[in-house]
């Protein structure tokens, strides 16, 4: 097959402890769109593009990412032009956030939700 019926990646959906709480996290931390919440999920919008996340409350002891070797590894990945500024807002609101780092050029960081999610930022 030369070409994929799949367009886009259009969401991911994120385990949350507290819908609520949650939501407004990543509205107000995040300053991601938060464009509905029921009592099954919240959904948010990522700019002006097509992609979403929607967050799923559970009570599961469960997260966005996976380990390797006992390693936690992130499975969602953002981008940000400003990340040493986005990085310090991360710390002015006590969000567990790791020291940047650079590999190649490549400039990066990983975060934690408060529901434990690891996310990675880079540039």
């Amino acid at each position: 097959m030369s070409t994929s019926f799949i367009e886009q990646v259009h969401y991911i959906r994120i385990p949350v402890k507290d819908l609520e709480m949650s939501a407004h996290w990543y509205r107000d931390i995040l300053g991601i769109q938060l464009l509905n919440t029921t009592e099954e999920l919240a959904i948010l919008k990522v700019n002006d593009g097509p992609f979403l996340l929607i967050l799923v409350p559970t009570k599961d002891d469960t997260f966005a990412h996976f380990t390797v070797n006992n390693e936690q590894e992130f499975s969602i990945g953002f981008t940000s032009p400003e990340l040493s500024k986005f990085h310090q807002h991360l710390k002015d609101h006590r969000v567990k956030v790791e020291d940047i780092k650079e590999d190649n050029g490549h400039a990066f960081f990983h975060f934690y939700d408060p529901n434990g999610n690891k996310l990675q930022v880079h540039w």
